[in-house]
C-alpha cells in the first residue's frame, strides 16, 4: 500500500507516524510545502514572547529524526500543485529546484490546515503587517521586536492567537493595542464573562478598541497608522494581522471534492472525504458538533491529532473507527487569568434555535481558609426540561482547566447538570472544596430546573422598571458603600424576616447579593412569605460589575 500525505504537523505527521505503527511494509511519503513538518505551533507566542527560550524547544520532531524513526520518505519544499483523483495521482513542484513531476497513490490524507484571513485592505501588503501562523512568521516578527526600533504594537483580532500575543508582547516591554471588530474579545465566550477578560487586559496596560474595524493602512513619515472605520487612527511600529483564520480547500476544490457549507472540507464520520481514496484532517475540515448536531469548523490542535490516529487507522484497515465529533474546548492565558469554553455559546445555540437556559457562579479555586484561594467564575448553558449541558466557560485565576475538562467529559457524554452535582472530585484544602465549583454550578442550575429559584441577568437587573420592579441588594451596609446598583434598596440578608414590610408586593422583586449564594437565601425567605414574583441576579453583583464597568470603559 502507498499513501500520500499533504502537510505536516498535528494532522499530517502524526497521521503518518499511526500509519506507520500499524503498516510496517507500506510505503509513506509526506509532502510539506515548508521547512517544517512537526512543530508546536501552540506555542509560538511564548517563544516569541521570551517565556519559550530557544527556539528549537519548538522543533517536535527534526526532518531526519522523523524519517529515520518511522521510515517515512518526507519531502519539504514541495508545493503540491494538483491532485487526480481518477488516476490517483498528484502533481508536486519541489521549491528549491523547480522540478515538477507526478507521484501515484493508493491512500491520501489532506492536512493542509488553515491559513490567516487577510481581506483587501488598502495597504495590508506593507512587509510591517505580519501574521503568525507557523515558524517563518514567528521568526520575522522575533527579528522585528528585537529591533529597538520597535515600540508600539498593534494587533488586529481578539482571538486566542491576539490575546496571546498581547500578553507576550506586554511583557517585551511594547506598548501593545487590540483592535476587534466583535463588541468583545475571545469570541466563543458570552459577553458576561469576556468582560472579565477585559478587565485583565485594561489592568495590564493592553489598550483595547472594540467595535472598531481596520478600513486601511497608511504610511506616513515612516511611520504606520491603522485607519479605523470610525476615523481614528492608531499608530504602529507593527501590526499582527490575527482576525481569524480560513480553512485552506484550495487543492480539494480543484480535485472535485466536496466542500461543506461552512468552508471546510466535508468529510464523513469517518474522516474519509467524498473520494473513497482521500482523507482529510485538521483544520481544513468541516466536523459536526455534537451540542448542535450542525457542521463546524474547529481549528483546535486536540482534535486534530485525535483525527489524526482515526484517519490512519481507516486509510490501513478499512473504515472502522469513527470520529464523534468537536465540541470546541479551548483554554487561554491571558497574564494571570485563564479563560475557558466548551460547547456552545448563547450566540450558537439562537442561531440554531436551541432553547437555553444559563447560570452564573462565583467560587473559590480551593477552599477559602486555605491560603492563596483565586476567583473562579463559572458559566453554564443547558436545555430547559431536561437539564442536558450544552456549554460551560469559566474565567479564574487557579484550576480553571481541571473543571473545563470536566464539564467538556460532560457535554462529550451527554450528560447534564444532574452529573456535575454528582461530580466527585479529588478533595483537600489546597486543591478545592468539598463542593466543587463544578457541583456548585450543577446545584444552581438544577435549583432552577426544579422552580426553586428564577434568575435575571445583568442586563435585565441594570434596565429594571422602577414603576414595576423592586430592585433589593441583600448585602451588608458596609458592602454597599463600596457600590450599588442604581435605584437598588439595601436590606441585609439578616434584617429581612423583620422588615417583609418595606418590600412591596405588587411588583417583580429582583434580589441579589455579591455573587448569587444570599441572594437565594432571600429568594427562599420571600417566596414562602407570600411575594411571588422574585427573581435573583445571576452571578450576582459580581457579574454585574464586571460587565456594566467595562461597558462603560472598554473604549477608553
Amino acid at each position: 500500500m502507498k499513501y500520500i500525505i499533504i502537510g505536516g504537523v498535528a494532522g499530517g505527521a502524526t497521521t503518518a507516524a499511526r500509519i506507520r505503527r500499524e503498516d510496517e511494509k507500506g510505503e509513506i511519503i509526506l509532502f510539506e510545502r515548508g521547512e517544517f513538518i512537526s512543530y508546536a505551533n501552540c506555542g509560538l507566542p511564548y517563544y516569541i514572547g521570551g517565556k519559550i527560550k530557544n527556539r528549537e524547544d519548538l522543533l517536535v520532531q527534526s526532518v531526519t529524526g522523523f524519517s529515520n524513526r518511522y521510515d517515512v520518505d518526507i519531502r519539504t519544499f514541495s508545493e503540491i500543485l494538483s491532485i487526480d483523483p481518477s488516476s490517483k495521482s498528484v502533481t508536486v513542484k519541489n521549491r528549491t529546484t523547480g522540478k515538477i513531476y507526478n507521484e501515484s497513490y493508493d491512500k491520501m490524507l489532506l492536512s493542509p490546515g488553515a491559513e490567516p484571513f487577510r481581506p483587501q485592505v488598502p495597504g495590508i501588503d506593507d512587509p510591517r503587517i505580519l501574521t503568525l501562523r507557523n515558524i517563518p512568521d514567528t521568526d520575522r516578527i522575533k527579528e522585528r521586536i528585537s529591533s529597538q526600533t520597535i515600540k508600539k504594537v498593534v494587533i488586529a483580532g481578539g482571538g486566542f492567537i491576539g490575546l496571546e500575543m498581547a500578553e507576550n508582547l506586554r511583557h517585551s516591554g511594547l506598548d501593545v493595542t487590540i483592535i476587534e471588530m466583535a463588541p468583545q474579545v475571545m469570541a466563543p465566550l458570552d459577553p458576561v464573562m469576556a468582560s472579565i477578560v477585559h478587565h485583565e487586559l485594561l489592568s495590564n496596560g493592553v489598550r483595547l478598541l472594540l467595535n472598531e474595524a481596520v478600513s486601511a493602512f497608511e504610511t506616513i513619515d515612516e511611520t504606520l497608522k491603522v485607519i479605523l472605520k470610525s476615523g481614528k487612527e492608531v499608530p504602529a511600529d507593527i501590526v499582527i494581522w490575527s482576525i481569524g483564520v480560513k480553512p485552506e480547500t484550495s487543492l480539494a476544490q480543484k480535485a472535485g471534492l466536496k466542500i461543506g457549507p461552512t468552508g471546510g472540507i466535508s468529510v464523513n464520520e469517518y474522516l474519509q472525504t467524498s473520494d473513497d481514496n482521500i482523507y482529510a484532517t485538521g483544520d481544513a475540515i468541516e466536523v459536526i458538533n455534537p451540542v448542535t448536531g450542525q457542521p463546524a469548523v474547529i481549528p483546535l490542535a486536540g482534535p486534530a491529532n485525535k483525527q489524526a490516529r482515526i484517519a490512519a487507522d481507516n486509510m490501513v484497515h478499512g473504515n472502522i473507527s469513527k470520529y464523534k465529533g468537536t465540541i470546541g474546548t479551548g483554554i487561554a492565558k491571558v497574564f494571570k487569568l485563564t479563560a475557558a469554553t466548551t460547547g456552545a455559546n448563547e450566540r450558537t445555540l439562537e442561531r440554531f434555535g436551541i432553547q437555553y437556559l444559563t447560570s452564573i457562579t462565583h467560587s473559590g479555586s480551593h477552599a477559602g481558609y486555605y491560603p492563596g484561594s483565586e476567583p473562579l467564575s463559572v458559566k453554564i448553558l443547558y436545555a430547559p426540561v431536561t437539564g442536558k449541558l450544552l456549554g460551560g466557560q469559566i474565567v479564574g485565576y487557579d484550576g480553571v482547566d481541571k473543571r473545563i475538562d470536566t464539564i467538556a467529559t460532560i457535554i462529550g457524554i451527554g450528560g447534564s447538570i444532574h452529573d456535575l452535582t454528582e461530580i466527585e472530585h479529588a478533595y483537600a484544602p489546597p486543591y478545592s472544596s468539598a463542593k466543587d465549583p463544578v457541583n456548585m454550578a450543577g446545584f444552581v442550575a438544577d435549583n432552577i430546573i426544579k422552580g426553586k429559584m428564577k434568575v435575571v441577568t445583568w442586563e435585565e437587573a441594570d434596565n429594571f422598571n422602577p414603576e414595576s420592579d423592586f430592585l433589593l441588594d441583600v448585602r451588608s451596609n458596609q458592602e454597599c458603600r463600596h457600590g450599588m446598583i442604581s435605584g437598588a434598596v439595601n436590606i441585609p440578608l439578616e434584617d429581612i424576616r423583620f422588615r417583609l414590610d418595606e418590600i412591596p408586593s405588587d411588583k417583580r422583586i429582583i434580589v441579589y447579593c455579591a455573587v448569587g449564594m444570599r441572594g437565594y437565601l432571600a429568594y427562599r425567605i420571600l417566596s414562602q412569605n407570600g411575594f411571588s414574583e422574585v427573581f435573583n441576579l445571576s452571578g450576582g453583583y459580581k457579574s454585574y460589575f464586571y460587565a456594566k464597568t467595562d461597558q462603560n470603559n472598554r473604549l477608553s
